[in-house]
């Protein structure tokens, strides 16, 4: 690229740079740990997109980028397989948890999982709090009093942004085609008044 094409402005860099740093279908290819398993990334129905399949990696990429904080690329990518979801969607919707959004989201995620133990405690046996309380004896003082309650706020959380993110590319899609199919009505309908 040589000076006079060379964007300018800091977005422009910052795209580029994003640009450079997105996988391709030829470098995932080519990259030595997926070989195992690129010839299933790599089917052509993962990377197409359809009305099907971008909803469900909108769905899956939140659901993996708030589960899986630090390896929620590699999650999504190879849990696009069995769903049948679109890689590409996936991966991108994990990045909405990023550095900026992992404050609001972990706090929103304690408060909410505070309420649904505050609502388990009206059932017997309080199931979510004994079920979750059984399987976190790893971090003893911290899971104590805020583990819990951060765990189940964040699979709250990421099962109603993950329904939010499906219905929501969902209607974007529909909107979407129906402005394509009423373009093409159009342009069949037009008279040229100079012919």
């Amino acid at each position: 690229m040589d000076e006079a094409t060379r964007p300018v402005g800091v977005v422009a860099r910052l795209w580029l740079v994003i640009l450079r740093h997105i996988p391709t279908r030829d470098g995932i290819a080519r990259n030595r740990f997926l070989r195992p398993v690129a010839h299933r990334i790599l089917h052509p129905a993962l990377w197409r997109f359809t009305r099907r399949s971008v909803p469900r990696g909108v769905a899956l990429g939140v659901v993996s980028g708030i589960l899986f904080p630090f390896v929620h690329a590699p999650v999504a990518a190879l849990a696009a397989l069995p769903v049948r979801a679109n890689v590409p969607v996936a991966v991108a919707t994990t990045l909405l948890h990023n550095p900026l959004t992992s404050v609001p989201i972990y706090f929103s995620a304690y408060h909410i999982g505070i309420w649904v133990l505050q609502w388990d405690r009206g059932v017997p046996g309080r199931p979510i709090a004994s079920n979750v309380a059984a399987h976190v004896d790893w971090l003893h003082t911290f899971a104590a009093q805020v583990g819990p309650a951060t765990i189940v706020g964040l699979a709250v959380l990421s099962a109603i942004l993950a329904v939010i993110g499906y219905v929501a590319a969902g209607l974007v899609w529909r909107v979407r085609i129906g402005r394509k199919w009423r373009k093409r009505s159009i342009r069949r309908n037009f008279v040229n008044p100079f012919d």
